[in-house]
């Protein structure tokens, strides 16, 4: 049974860290615990932590300390290698591998990067790993200035020196590939390859091929005088600013450097108004050369500028930083999100994920990580897309997550309101989104409208609605948006960035109304915490149910547990645990308990328990000794919304947990609400499980 992969690469600069960050993403979704290893890293400067294992460590919060995450320094392994301590270099790197084995579910192993000293020997180390670790391994090489003969043969070679070795070669990746010969690449892969070894090719990618201003000026060793928040901006290329402004400016590009004399005033001020302007591209920075600075009457007016891209200031002269910065060569850290979210969509899209996953996880892991948590519900709603209507399309937040749900090609979105305020808007927050993607509609402008108005006036005319106020209600998009479920024109409903729960709600308790067999609407939030998902009900929406109310609210929560792969052990939060209380409260909670025994004798439940009981394996042996719940808890039931509402805060503001949710059970068709403070992020992850709740209706 495997418990590891090894990634090693024919040649530097190969673009490693995509498959890294791609395969952790992959494995994170399906296992509860990852841990990662470079048996080797390049030299760093003390007290410098190795890019490679700060940035996987820090973006998948990895449970590891960086020094536990390799064995050896580039260094090291030569001085060792010199004194034919060959068997000390592969001794220590066993210890160091094992010890993070007995730790997690599974190891990323990322093998060298050949460059420096000793990369000649690199080739023959790393197989040497790969086959001492007992591991398959995945290998990739570059298609950069290949012919497909020799890109095919380069990776047949590194095959066949790791088989030789008895290592099984998993999977084979071609990276940095031109677009237009990724099917070509692929193919003569399959053509020399055996038929179990899995293959992909991963195109160029600009965001990935380009330096950061922040790696320049690392490289540099540069002074920051300005725009330190937007070091991250891509550097697509640069250019020197040695002529005149009127000339000079005719030759700006897109993302790119400006490089000048640190008194070249007009230069320097020229470029930052060329940036904000809406008549010439944006620029990613500007370096001062010749450790000039600017006068202070111009340094004055800089810092009264916001929004300012990157200045820096260098002592070399001009010829000579141009020079240098041609040579640097491009890397993905921990800060840079932009190119960490990219490097993990081009694997996702380019590799065979699902078959090297079954592959990869030969074994059940125990229990579920908010990121496996995170990656399941993503995965799930991509099994079935669904079609989500969000009726607040003018609010920036609603927009941006679009952007981001489109990207995930989880979900098709409909958006409400007026389609050229909508377009405007996109336009002016400068996202990113093809309106070629998403629905736009205006409810009073929509050929649906009638047939919507009449349908509610024939649902609710016994209510004394007429069709007047059927149209007037109509016009609303929270109204509007129910119907389209109602209707089946969508799927579900996500709303409440601007409303306020009861507008959000309304309109589906009127006419979706509750499923047969429940009498009551209810919530949940999936709790994500460091090491665990739970889930928490009823927080959101009954203020003090009864107790037949709550055992109805358990029952649904179990359900919605089971459904997104939580298996349900039934907390029956109280006061007291077993039969030690009395009084109302908690009597409340022992008869609903009994209601749910009675009702599913199949679920594991405990009640009533306090919460401590429930999540201490010791507190709940101690209070509960006999209980299959105590200490084990999955889903939480708390007495009343007061209890769940300010619990559940608590709980993310103190603990950092993502809070997911509410999450409206009951409905014959999906719709949620969102809080007026939520983020983006809340936005994307009810649309998910939205999604997810209509694949089940």
């Amino acid at each position: 049974m495997s418990k590891a992969i090894y990634i090693v690469t024919t040649e530097p600069n190969s673009g490693k860290s995509i498959v890294s960050l791609g395969l952790m993403q992959l494995l994170l979704g399906k296992t509860a615990k990852v841990g990662y290893f470079r048996p080797i890293i390049d030299d760093v400067s003390q007290g410098k932590i190795d890019n490679h294992i700060d940035t996987v460590l820090s973006y998948f919060n990895v449970d590891m300390q960086p020094e536990d995450a390799y064995a050896y320094t580039r260094s090291q392994v030569i001085q060792l290698k010199n004194k034919d301590k060959d068997d000390e270099i592969l001794g220590q790197i066993i210890h160091k591998y094992k010890a993070i084995e007995d730790r997690f579910d599974f190891v990323l192993v990322e093998g060298t990067d050949f460059s420096g000293e000793g990369a000649i020997i690199e080739w023959d180390i790393n197989v040497l790993i790969a086959k001492n670790l007992g591991i398959p391994a995945i290998i990739l090489a570059s298609g950069k200035g290949k012919t497909l003969e020799e890109l095919v043969g380069n990776l047949y070679m590194a095959y066949d020196s790791f088989t030789e070795e008895g290592v099984e070669v998993l999977l084979i990746i071609a990276n940095m590939v031109q677009q237009e010969n990724l099917d070509l690449v692929v193919a003569g892969l399959k053509e020399k390859l055996p038929d179990k070894v899995l293959v992909g090719a991963i195109p160029l990618n600009p965001i990935l091929g380009c330096p950061t201003a922040k790696e320049i000026a690392q490289e540099l060793e540069a002074n920051v005088l300005f725009g330190e928040d937007y070091l991250n901006n891509q550097v697509a290329g640069f250019s020197v600013g040695a002529m005149q402004l009127r000339n000079y400016l005719t030759h700006l590009k897109k993302d790119s450097l400006v490089i000048t004399p640190g008194d070249r005033a007009d230069i320097i001020l020229g470029a930052l108004q060329a940036n904000i302007s809406s008549n010439y591209p944006n620029l990613s920075g500007i370096i001062l050369t010749g450790g000039l600075l600017p006068e202070q009457s111009i340094i004055k007016l800089i810092e009264g500028l916001s929004d300012i891209i990157p200045i820096i200031s260098v002592a070399e002269g001009t010829f000579s930083v141009t020079n240098r910065i041609g040579t640097i060569r491009p890397r993905i850290y921990a800060e840079n999100k932009e190119k960490i979210t990219t490097s993990i969509q081009e694997f996702e899209k380019h590799i065979p994920t699902n078959e090297l996953a079954q592959r990869l996880i030969t074994f059940k892991a125990k229990g579920i990580t908010p990121r496996m948590f995170q990656y399941n519900l993503l995965q799930k709603a991509r099994f079935m897309k669904k079609h989500i209507v969000l009726p607040e399309g003018l609010d920036e937040r609603i927009l941006t997550a679009t952007k981001k749900l489109m990207d995930t090609n989880a979900v098709t979105i409909t958006l409400l309101g007026n389609p050229e305020q909508i377009k405007s808007k996109i336009a002016a927050l400068d996202i990113d989104l093809n309106l070629n993607d998403i629905n736009i509609i205006d409810p009073t402008k929509s050929l649906h409208f009638m047939e919507y108005a009449t349908t509610l006036f024939e649902l609710r005319k016994h209510k004394n609605v007429n069709l007047s106020m059927a149209k007037d209600l109509m016009e609303d998009v929270s109204y509007f948006g129910t119907m389209m479920v109602y209707k089946g024109h969508a799927d579900g409903m996500v709303s409440g960035a601007a409303h306020t729960t009861q507008h959000t709600i309304r309109p589906a308790l009127q006419f979706i109304k509750t499923r047969p067999d429940v009498s009551i609407v209810s919530s949940i939030f999936f709790m994500c915490l460091p090491n665990r998902v739970t889930v928490f009900g009823d927080c959101a929406i009954n203020p003090n149910p009864t107790a037949e109310q709550l055992s109805e609210i358990a029952i649904s929560s179990a359900a919605t547990s089971a459904a997104f792969g939580i298996e349900p052990k039934i907390a029956m939060l109280s006061y007291s645990s077993g039969a030690s209380g009395v009084g109302e409260d908690v009597d409340r909670v022992r008869k609903a308990t009994e209601i749910i025994k009675k009702k599913r004798p199949d679920l594991k439940v405990e009640g009533p328990i306090q919460y401590d009981a429930a999540v201490d394996v010791k507190v709940g042996l101690s209070k509960l000794p006999d209980s299959e719940v105590a200490g084990q808890a999955s889903v939480f039931i708390f007495p009343d919304l007061n209890t769940g509402n300010n619990t559940y805060k608590a709980v993310q503001r103190e603990t950092g947990a993502l809070a997911i949710g509410p999450m409206l059970q009951g409905l014959n068709k999906p719709v949620n609400d969102l809080s007026r403070g939520c983020t983006v992020d809340d936005i994307f992850n009810t649309v998910i499980i939205t999604a997810i709740q209509a694949q089940g209706l």
